[in-house]
């Protein structure tokens, strides 16, 4: 009689081969372009009333299409816990696109001009100029400004760390494709969006670049890059530049990347390099931020205040990324040329080591260059929006005071 295979056999196949399927589908696909670009797969999303369900198509690399839209009203910002008509939506043209923003007000001016705003209907503005809200940032001789991303994950109550007790304003917006802008997501597209915000923020709202702190988090610190080289190139400089959980580049980052946290998309194929580099080759938008920093440290005439912020326990992005950042920054403002070891051994004398393992790395250069690196012990990826290593960066990138800009 011939053998019988195992009751287990089959369950175990098929626990083993159906994700490994997957997966090696998953690399197939994602080496085309048009799938990493575009909407190609749908998953299903309940939306308002509760028995209606909706498909909503999503892109392999940007995931645009995966938010909470159908939970909440970005229109109805008092759902968040701001105040009436502290967060004004409304929508800028960049290209071809509407891309949605949020302007929000911090509660010091809310309080100063509080019949007013209470005066004003609430909703989304088709022409924000007309607003008070813009009246009071466009009045304010001192009015700070920080641009940002809009609400999803924990950014509301990161923007409420930047406006209850500061006197910051908060320019946020939903990239191309994602929330309630249209369009679909590129690096050149998302760094058009970027440049639109500022540019509205400086020419329209007459806020000077000195009284602007541009800020990133994840791929927004890519987007913050490329922002920041774009108007470094025409001698723009701006009070400071934060990069919250920041990487090197695409190809380098998937390889090391957890989606969720628990995800792998290329570190499998670690164990085979060749492997490696061949789907690493077929990233489109490969978002190269080292050599982007590195030529903004180069085009700097007058100041540069550049804060890496990262969490130690980053399941997401891993906080050695942020290395490759400020060793990119660094090699420019100071001319080393170190392998990494002995990078290690210098930029140790740069740093003070904290005892749960966390360092906070300082370099200046001339003319008026900071590169500051801090490693935080918790926050995960979004929770390290909320501690205060952010709120602290944006005032010192706005401290005129030297013994707190180091």
């Amino acid at each position: 009689m011939a053998p019988q295979p195992s009751r287990w056999a089959i369950p175990l196949g098929v626990s083993f081969g159906v994700p490994v399927g997957l997966y090696i589908a998953f690399l197939f696909l994602g080496g085309f372009p048009f799938f990493q670009r575009q909407s190609v797969f749908f998953f299903l999303s309940y939306s308002y009333p509760p028995t209606t369900v909706s498909s909503q198509p999503v892109s392999f690399f940007y995931a645009h299409r995966l938010n909470t839209l159908f939970l909440h009203d970005l229109d109805k910002p008092q759902y968040w816990g701001f105040a009436r008509n502290q967060v004004t939506p409304f929508s800028l043209i960049s290209g071809n696109e509407s891309i949605y923003a949020w302007h929000i007000l911090p509660l010091r001016s809310v309080l100063k001009h509080e019949d007013e705003l209470q005066a004003t209907p609430l909703g989304h503005s088709d022409n924000i100029t007309t607003t008070e809200s813009f009246k009071i940032l466009r009045d304010d001789p001192e009015a700070q400004l920080n641009a940002g991303h809009i609400a999803q994950g924990l950014r509301t109550e990161h923007f409420h760390t930047l406006t209850d007790t500061s006197s910051f304003h908060v320019l946020s917006i939903d990239y191309r494709g994602y929330g309630k802008s249209t369009g679909v997501p590129s690096e050149a597209g998302l760094i058009q969006d970027g440049v639109t915000a500022v540019g509205w923020a400086m020419n329209v709202a007459g806020v000077p670049p000195d009284r602007i702190v541009v800020l990133g988090h994840s791929l927004g610190t890519a987007v913050t890059n490329g922002v920041v080289e774009h108007f470094a190139t025409r001698g723009i400089e701006f009070a400071g530049v934060i990069l919250v959980a920041g990487f090197p580049n695409v190809p380098t980052l998937l390889s090391s990347y957890s989606g969720a946290g628990f995800i792998p998309v290329l570190s499998p194929l670690r164990p085979i390099p060749p492997l490696l580099r061949l789907f690493q080759s077929f990233v489109v938008d490969k978002w190269n931020s080292s050599s982007r920093v590195a030529e903004i440290v180069r085009l700097t005439r007058t100041r540069l205040h550049l804060t890496l912020i990262h969490a130690n326990n980053d399941m997401e992005i891993p906080c050695h990324e942020s290395d490759a950042l400020f060793k990119s920054a660094v090699k420019v403002a100071t001319n080393q040329v170190l392998d990494d070891e002995a990078f290690l051994s210098w930029k140790k004398q740069k740093s003070i080591q904290f005892d749960d393992g966390t360092f906070t790395s300082i370099v200046t250069a001339e003319p008026d260059i900071i590169i500051r690196q801090e490693l935080v012990p918790y926050g995960g990826h979004n929770g390290v929006l909320l501690t205060s290593a952010v709120p602290l960066a944006v005032m010192r990138a706005f401290s005129s005071d030297p013994d707190t800009l180091k």
